[in-house]
């Protein structure tokens, strides 16, 4: 098994990717904690994982608050003595007809790149004192090219995602902790999908994709695990697009 007695963090793990993703994880032997403020959806898909031969707990976490990624990473300390990977795949989406709304600015900003620097900052401490390990952020192709439909602050916060990845990637290597960015292009509808959830709207999306379809959130977490994996030892700095083709264009 590729994660087999790995302790991993999956951020935003109680639907969507981060679900798809904690699953892949138990299955390669890792023990997952799922990290969410969906409470009952992720004590649910806890339970499910168990039931079914994986090692998972939840643990509630606001991504941006210090204090709870504190309490998180001192019960880890606590329980395990080690975090060996991190995955910050929580985020939000955000697409409006005010293309310059300054509340979904800052409400993207807060989350989807404090919320990863957040879990950057905490984690590589505990990574540091004990050997290493590999942290996966979650970016997106709106990270890597502009789009028409996508609110230029969630481009910029993806964007900045990209490139703290390569600095971390930069500044600890020498540490053994490898940092690498997975780009997801269009996946289904996130719970937070607004405009872009349409399905008449997503038609028009999906012309700029060479391979014609949507997704599959277990592609992106196809993508997480190599890289979270020792399969990619020499692998830090990258960014990997999982996205039909978008961005060969």
């Amino acid at each position: 098994m590729r994660l087999e007695n790995k302790t991993s963090i999956i951020t935003g793990a109680s639907n969507g990717m981060g679900a798809a993703e904690a699953k892949l994880f138990s299955r390669e032997g890792s023990h997952v904690i799922l990290a969410d403020i969906e409470d009952n959806l992720g004590k649910g898909l806890v339970e499910n994982i168990n039931s079914s031969g994986g090692s998972a707990e939840f643990f509630h976490l606001d991504v941006t608050q210090e204090s709870d990624w504190e309490k998180l990473l001192g019960y880890i300390k606590d329980k395990f003595g080690n975090l060996d990977v991190l995955v910050n795949n929580a985020g939000i989406s955000a697409s409006s007809p005010d293309l310059l709304d300054i509340d979904i600015f800052d409400n993207v900003f807060r989350v989807n790149t404090r919320g990863v620097f957040l879990g950057m900052k905490y984690c590589l401490g505990m990574m540091m004192e004990t050997g290493g390990g590999s942290i996966v952020n979650i970016s997106s192709i709106s990270g890597l090219v502009g789009q028409s439909y996508v609110h230029m602050g969630y481009s910029g916060s993806k964007g900045a995602v990209r490139l703290m990845t390569k600095s971390a990637a930069i500044q600890y290597a020498g540490s053994g902790i490898r940092v690498n960015s997975v780009h997801p292009g269009i996946m289904p509808p996130m719970t937070t999908s607004e405009m872009t959830g349409d399905p008449e709207f997503r038609k028009i999306m999906l012309e700029d994709v060479p391979m014609s379809r949507v997704g599959l959130v277990e592609e992106v977490a196809n993508a997480v695990l190599f890289l979270a994996s020792d399969e990619a030892s020499y692998i830090t700095g990258a960014e990997l697009p999982v996205d039909g083709g978008l961005t060969a264009r």
